[in-house]
């Protein structure tokens, strides 16, 4: 009985330290107006989880498997991290199963988890939006044209309510970018519906790169990566799934050619006040629904971030910056938790 006693103490004592385990941390919390304190403390600790990728990207959490998956584009690896096993190969290849090498970013970038409960992933080298179930595996493809003619490299994808799906379409991918010679389009937003039609929705973007809905999904916003006009649009969503007129929601560009800040726009989250949380120069932007800078987490030493993803209760950012997986605790709530 002694034993017994002692055993099941030594297993509470190391469950114990797990759940307290503690991680190195980096950057800072930079706050521009007061209200970022009812979304993120500035002595909020930005936690490193996991390191030694090429290019981070495209975070999407598994609420039923209560874990992360993200892709490391170059390397052309989706993996998954959890508390306990930390860090793992989820799916290689995962954006290019050709022969050969493609390009320096032939992988899987922007990840979703459908309403079915599959893996929707933008492949750069197959030049695709694909599904795939979570517990089975296979592939069954999207989208991979626009009226016969191959996407670029789709980058980033989101899921409306109703079923259809938005993604952007830069040239990231492509071995010579906008100069590839097997470059068939021009770049731009596009809508897959649920009948699997695909439609142009917006092609006034030169580099259009994340997205994300508003919580009453009237508005999709899409950031645009250019050192030139480093902007966050705003485009009205119509009934009829197409896309109205777009206006620039936030224009980050002084930051990057006046403040000299690291990275552009990229990846974005919204919260359920509809507050955005996108990453772009100097680290990930707070903006207010009103399009007024909140705060920004700041990952420091000259790392740019390139996406973001809500998990575990909701309430919890997870980022994803060049080498690094991190994440921060908020005191505010991710669409969709």
């Amino acid at each position: 009985m002694k034993k017994k006693l002692t055993t099941f103490l030594t297993v509470v004592t190391m469950s114990t330290i797990h759940a307290q385990k503690v991680y190195p941390t980096l950057g800072k919390i930079t706050q521009f107006d007061t209200t970022l304190g009812s979304l993120l403390p500035v002595d909020s600790r930005i936690e490193i989880l996991s390191s030694g990728y090429v290019w981070s990207e495209g975070p999407i959490w598994n609420k039923k498997g209560k874990y992360l998956l993200f892709s490391d584009v170059p390397a052309n690896t989706i993996f998954k991290w959890d508390e306990s096993e930390g860090a793992t190969v989820f799916l290689s290849p995962s954006g290019y199963t050709g022969l050969g090498e493609y390009s320096d970013e032939p992988g899987s970038n922007g990840l979703t988890i459908n309403k079915k409960g599959e893996l929707v992933a933008c492949e750069h080298g197959d030049r695709r939006v694909s599904s795939m179930s979570l517990t089975k595996g296979g592939k069954r493809t999207l989208a991979d044209n626009y009226k016969g003619k191959r996407f670029n490299s789709p980058n980033d994808v989101v899921q409306h309510s109703g079923g259809a799906y938005y993604f952007t379409d830069p040239p990231y991918g492509l071995a010579k970018k906008d100069k590839d010679p097997s470059r068939e389009l021009e770049f731009g937003v596009y809508r897959i519906g649920t009948d699997g039609e695909v439609t142009l929705v917006a092609n006034d973007l030169i580099r259009p790169n994340g997205l994300a809905f508003s919580p009453d999904e009237k508005t999709l916003y899409v950031a645009q990566s250019h050192e030139e006009s480093a902007i966050y649009m705003a485009y009205p969503v119509n009934e009829d799934g197409s896309l109205g007129k777009g206006s620039i929601f936030f224009d980050a560009t002084s930051m990057v050619k006046n403040e000299q800040l690291t990275g552009l726009p990229d990846g974005m989250k919204i919260d359920k006040k509809g507050n955005l949380f996108a990453t772009g120069p100097g680290g990930v932007l707070i903006i207010s629904p009103a399009g007024k800078l909140l705060g920004r987490i700041e990952i420091g030493g000259g790392i740019p971030t390139s996406n973001c993803a809500w998990g575990d209760d909701g309430s919890t950012l997870y980022i994803t910056a060049d080498m690094y997986l991190c994440r921060v605790k908020t005191l505010t709530t991710g669409i969709g938790f």
